[in-house]
């Protein structure tokens, strides 16, 4: 099989952040050439390609309606406009939560709703609609009219706010990101906290601290169970999802809590990893097309 790929970013990085250093060659091993596009690049023809597929497009959320309006004028997107439009609104925690999977506890704030009951320990607030950690805040107890002037903040620019009991192991342990490839799993990588860190150069995402990983018995099943459900929410099959990234932290009692799904533009660790990584995902790429 020969073809075309198209990896999608944005102005801000238009090549990515060089996490996919080495996928273009294991794509080009099975025959694809691949190249770069920034997504709202009039000139580019996204039609044109075998897949194209969402890599960089970190500039999404301040532009959601016009990016899921390209998204869905591409034939051949991985994943797909319909994935990008449910994973790019955070409530998709709250619709996992309520078919069964252990998710961080979420409450959905839209404008509107008014002052909520805070949480008794520190607790986050952060844009349903947003990446990077952008618009993110860390509050306590003690801190309730900041965290209401944040909330007021977000809803004057008609967000809907998802609050979030704050995880400690964060501190400690920081996020575990189970990362999978046309629905198999392939690698895993830490993530040390990002509340208080500087974004980047470009100012589209918070500089990260990543390693390797080998994440336990139960936070491979609980992604596992991410997927399940995410397939069934949205009546697809794990396969019809070229990459996840499960983003998971411990609970207060050591079990496994889902933080965020990444199916749209995360970063995939390929450099913490082993290099075949690279040939997984290629040969994701591939199955796609088949």
């Amino acid at each position: 099989m020969t073809g075309s790929a198209i990896f999608a970013s944005c102005s801000g990085v238009p090549e990515g952040d060089g996490d996919e250093h080495a996928v273009p060659e294991a794509l080009a091993d099975l025959g694809f050439k691949t190249r770069w596009a920034v997504w709202d690049d009039a000139t580019v023809d996204f039609g044109a390609a075998d897949i194209v597929v969402l890599r960089a497009t970190w500039d999404y959320a301040e532009r959601r309606d016009e990016f899921l309006s390209w998204a869905e004028s591409v034939p051949a997107l991985s994943n797909s406009a319909e994935v990008a439009r449910w994973n790019t609104d955070k409530s998709y925690l709250a619709e996992l939560g309520d078919a069964g999977v252990a998710v961080v506890p979420t409450t959905l704030i839209a404008p509107g709703d008014g002052t909520p009951r805070w949480p008794k320990g520190d607790f986050v607030l952060k844009p349903a609609i947003g990446a990077g950690s952008r618009g993110v805040g860390k509050f306590s107890p003690e801190g309730a009219e900041y965290a209401a002037s944040h909330l007021k903040s977000l809803h004057d620019a008609d967000h809907t706010v998802v609050m979030q009991p704050y995880q400690s192991s964060v501190d400690t342990d920081g996020e575990l990101a189970l990362v999978f490839f046309g629905g198999v799993y392939s690698h895993a990588f830490s993530k040390a906290a990002m509340l208080g860190r500087e974004l980047d150069e470009s100012g589209l995402w918070v500089t990260e601290k990543l390693g390797s990983a080998q994440p336990p018995a139960a936070f491979r099943a609980l992604a596992e169970d991410v997927l399940d459900a995410t397939a069934a929410l949205l009546g697809i099959l794990r396969a019809e999802l070229l990459y996840a990234r499960v983003d998971l932290v411990a609970g207060p009692d050591g079990r496994p809590l889902l933080l965020e799904l990444e199916l749209v533009e995360p970063s995939l660790g390929f450099r913490q990893t082993d290099a075949a990584a690279a040939w997984r995902f290629a040969s994701a790429v591939r199955q796609q097309l088949s």
